[in-house]
C-alpha cells in the first residue's frame, strides 16, 4: 500500500509503518493508529500558536499525537513527535469529548499543535467536526507538508492555521527536515488563494542555517508578492534541542534584523518571538501609527481595535478575525485531565 497523505509516499507492507510512526498498513488498508488518543492537553493563550490577529487574548485548548512526518533535527516537541511509545505516553479522548472540554473551560477554539495535525488527518478533521457543531473554531498549527487532495479536504474544517515555513532553500528543508520547500510554499499560495482559513506565518531563525540577509530578503519578497502584505510573519528565536546542540540560541538582535529587511519589502505585520521586545510583539496600525495590540510575551498591555477590528482612532481595517472585546486569558498554561470525560 502507498500513504498518499504527504509527499512521502510511504509504501507500506503489511503491519508495517510510515516514516510519521502513527500511520501503518493493517488488512490491506492504511490506517490512523494513534485515532483518539493525544499526548497531552492544555488551555494555552491563543498568542503562543502563534496567532495575534485571531481572537487575541483568549483561550485555546490545544492537544496533539504522537508522530510527525518531517523530521527536523532542531524538533523542539521531539518527546512527542519522535516517541515511538503511543500507547504509554498518550490519553484516549474522543472528539466529542474534545469538543465539551473546551466548552467547559471557556475556550472559544481547539488548536492541534505539538505535533503536526496533518499526521492525524482524520482524527484531527473529526475533532474539527465535533467543535464546530458546538461554535468552537479550530486552529492548525502545521508546517503544510501535505498533498493537496487531503490538504483540501483539512482546510475545509479549519478557522485558522499557524504554519511554520523552516527556511527558503531546498537544502534547509532536503539536509535538516527530510522534506522539501515547493511542497510547503504550494500549501500557502493554497490558503491564500483557494480558502477562507484566517493563516499567520512562523520561520523558526538557527544562527548559520537559515538567517542570511540574502535568504530573510528573498523570502519576504516572496511572500509579500504570493501572499500579500497583511499575513502575519513571526520571527522565532532557536534554542538548542533534539539533534542541533551545537548551535547557540538566536541572539535578540537577529530577529529585530530579520524582522526590519520583512518591513521593508512591505509586510505589515511582523513579529519576534521566544525573546522579550513589547516593540517586536505589538500591533500598530499601518494608516495612522497608533497602537492597536500592546503586548508583553502572551500577555495583552493595550488594545485600541473597534469591536469590528478596525482602528479605533483613525479607522483602518486590522486584519484578522476579531470578535468583539479582548479576552483576558494573558500567560496562564493549564493541564488538563478531564477530557476523557463529558
Amino acid at each position: 500500500m502507498v500513504c498518499e497523505l504527504c509527499p512521502r509516499f510511504c509504501r507500506l507492507a503489511e503491519g508495517q509503518r510510515g516514516l510519521c510512526f502513527v500511520r501503518a498498513c493493517q488488512k490491506g488498508q492504511v490506517v490512523l493508529t494513534s485515532y483518539g488518543r493525544s499526548t497531552g492537553f492544555c488551555v494555552d493563550p491563543i498568542e503562543k500558536k502563534p496567532l495575534y490577529h485571531f481572537l487575541p487574548g483568549t483561550p485555546v485548548l490545544s492537544f496533539g499525537t504522537a508522530g510527525c512526518n518531517l523530521a527536523c533535527k532542531f524538533c523542539q516537541n521531539w518527546e512527542s513527535t519522535r516517541s515511538r511509545e503511543v500507547e504509554s505516553m498518550s490519553a484516549a479522548a474522543s472528539p466529542g469529548e474534545i469538543a465539551g472540554a473546551a466548552q467547559r473551560h471557556g475556550c472559544p477554539s481547539v488548536a492541534m499543535t505539538y505535533n503536526d495535525p496533518v499526521v492525524f488527518h482524520e482524527y484531527a478533521i473529526d475533532v474539527a467536526d465535533a467543535c464546530h457543531e458546538r461554535g468552537i473554531k479550530t486552529v492548525a498549527v502545521t508546517a503544510g507538508y501535505v498533498c493537496p487532495a487531503p490538504r483540501a479536504e483539512f482546510y475545509r474544517r479549519m478557522d485558522a492555521a499557524n504554519v511554520d515555513l523552516k527556511a527558503f532553500t531546498d537544502r534547509f528543508y532536503r539536509e535538516l527536515c527530510a522534506g522539501d520547500l515547493a511542497t510547503v510554499l504550494d500549501t500557502l499560495v493554497f490558503l491564500r488563494e483557494q480558502t477562507k482559513v484566517w493563516f499567520e506565518v512562523t520561520t523558526l531563525l538557527i544562527p548559520g542555517e537559515n538567517d542570511s540577509d540574502g535568504e530573510l530578503d528573498e523570502m519576504t519578497r516572496w511572500m509579500c508578492a504570493n501572499l500579500g502584505p497583511d499575513v502575519p510573519l513571526h520571527f522565532s528565536a532557536f534554542h538548542p534541542d533534539f539533534r542541533m546542540c551545537d548551535k547557540p540560541p538566536t541572539p535578540p538582535e537577529t530577529l529585530s534584523r530579520a524582522r526590519q529587511i520583512a518591513l521593508g519589502n512591505g509586510l505589515r505585520y511582523v513579529y519576534t518571538g521566544n525573546v522579550r521586545d513589547q516593540a517586536g510583539g505589538s500591533t500598530t496600525c499601518v494608516a495612522c501609527g497608533k497602537l492597536l495590540i500592546g503586548r508583553d510575551f502572551y500577555e495583552l498591555t493595550a488594545w485600541g481595535l473597534t469591536d469590528d477590528g478596525h482602528c479605533a482612532a483613525c479607522g483602518a481595517a486590522c486584519p484578522g478575525v476579531f470578535l468583539g472585546a479582548p479576552g483576558h486569558w494573558g500567560n496562564r498554561r493549564l493541564p488538563l485531565a478531564d477530557v476523557g470525560r463529558e
